[in-house]
Order: structure tokens, then sequence, then C-alpha cells
């Protein structure tokens, strides 16, 4: 793996070196003797080269230093320089003289990308650490969106049984309700019928002289409450209330559920509200 991030900047840092080294032979060899044009190419060649293996020493021990880096990056800008200015001042062929200008700068930034690879690099051991982690949490993922799907279809079932039994309700109503219309009429017109009248009267009158009862129809809507009997059951204290309950429950073993205890609390007699029954056998159980 580091050989894919070192082995470009090596490549591209000896191409841009010697590229340096022969545009300074050429460009100055004309003007200077060819040993100075030899010794200002190593020059720049040799301080990039200096300060690189300077960063890569540092770079391995953990550390950084931005004058170093600075110094580096100079040299890379020099290069890149010397290359540009013999590419305009070049009689012939300008435009790939200037092509491959970048060379330097370009091997600079690959000893960059290669030292971030480095920074961010991390053993096999943590690399399968996090790809279990990212595993699992997709694992857990989908298993959620299988748990939500197969919810929503629940529901969307339950809903549709519950609208059609609603439906055959609400069908079961109205035609309940159309036939009582229909009886109520016929007996409003049985009591409203002469005839019928005095059949009642003629049927009534020998079981009670002298009276000749009104026939009403039965009242169908709201009714006051009936009044508890006198001999009702007297109202039980909270403290009675959870020994009665206490012992209801516990009568046979296991001990009874709340609806097995409230019906026997009522069959045998006794009479409490639905909140103080639960209350005390919250307060027993």
């Amino acid at each position: 793996m580091k050989a894919k991030t070192v082995l470009p900047a090596v490549a591209m840092t000896a191409v841009s070196m010697v590229l340096t080294l022969a545009v300074v032979m050429m460009w100055l060899g004309t003007a200077v003797p060819w040993p100075v044009a030899l010794v200002v190419g190593l020059g720049i060649d040799g301080g990039w080269l200096a300060t690189l293996a300077y960063e890569r020493r540092l770079a391995a021990q953990g550390d950084h230093n931005r004058v170093v880096t600075a110094v580096g990056w100079s040299f890379g800008v020099l290069a890149a320089g010397v290359l540009v200015a013999h590419a305009l001042t070049a009689d012939h062929s300008p435009g790939a003289w200037l092509a491959v200008a970048w060379l330097p700068i370009a091997a600079k930034a690959l000893w960059l990308v290669h030292s971030l690879w480095e920074r961010t690099a991390l053993t096999p051991l943590a690399l399968d650490a996090i790809r279990g982690i990212q595993q699992e949490a997709r694992d857990e993922a989908a298993v959620a969106r299988a748990r939500l799907r197969a919810e929503a279809a629940t529901e969307e079932t339950r809903l549709t049984a519950v609208t059609e039994a609603g439906a055959r309700v609400a069908r079961v109503q109205a035609e309940t309700a159309q036939t009582l219309a229909g009886a109520w009429s016929t007996l409003e017109s049985a009591r409203k019928g002469e005839e019928t009248g005095r059949a009642l009267t003629s049927v009534t009158t020998p079981v009670t002289p002298g009276v000749t009862p009104r026939w009403e129809l039965p009242v169908w809507g709201p009714s006051e409450q009936v009044p508890a009997l006198e001999s009702a059951a007297p109202a039980l204290s909270d403290d009675a209330l959870d020994v009665l309950v206490d012992e209801i429950r516990h009568s046979q073993t296991p001990p009874l559920s709340y609806r097995e205890m409230a019906a026997r609390f009522r069959a045998a007699g006794h009479s409490a509200s639905e909140v103080r029954l639960r209350a005390a056998w919250k307060r027993v159980a």
C-alpha cells in the first residue's frame, strides 16, 4: 500500500531533477562555462533533494518543521521558475518546454500526498475493527428497516380489518334502525287506530271496571338512573375493603387475578365502585 504513493513521488522527483539539470546545462551553458552550469544545476537539485530527505526524516520521527518545508518548496519553485524562464526564452518548441515546467511542483505535491497518507495510515487490525463496526451498523440498520416495514404491514392489515368490521357494524346498525323505525311506525299506527282503541278498551274494562287506560308507547331514549335500594350493602372503609380484597385474592393458590377477584367480590354481595376496588387491589397486590 505504501508503494502506491511513494513510487509515483520518487519517479516524478527523478524526472524533475534530470529535467532541471538538463535545462540549466542547455540554458546557462551558452553564457557561462559548462562546469559552472553543472554546479548551478546540481545545486538546485541538491538543495531540493537535501530538504526532501530531511523532511522525510522528520516525518519518520513523527515530527514536522515548517522552515524545512518552506525551504523545500522554495527549491521546487526555483526549479519550476528555471524551466518556465527557459521555455519563454527558447527558440524552438517553447510550448513543449512550458508544458513540463510544472514537474518540480508536481513532485513536491506527490510527496505531500505521501506524507498525508502516512499520517492517516492505520494498521490492518484497526482497519478490520473499523470494517466490523461498519458492518455491524449496516446490519442493525437493515434489521431496523425490516422491523419497521413489518410493523407497517401489520398495522395496515389491522386497520383494514378494523375498517371492514366497522363498516359491517355500521351496516347492521343501519338495518336495525330501519327495522326499529318500521316497527315503531306500525305500533304508532296501531295505537292511533279507532278499532284498536276499542279493542283495547274492551279487553281492559273487565279487568279494571270503570277504567279506560290509555295505551302509551314505551319510551325510547335516555332514562333516569334508578336509585340504589335501601337494602344495599353499606359502603366499606378503605381498610375493610383492603382486607376483603386480600382474602378473596388469596382464597386459592395461585392468587386470583383482578377480574376473578372482582367477580367473586360482586357475587358475594359486596358493594364498591370500580375506582375504589382497583385502588384496593393495587394496595394489597
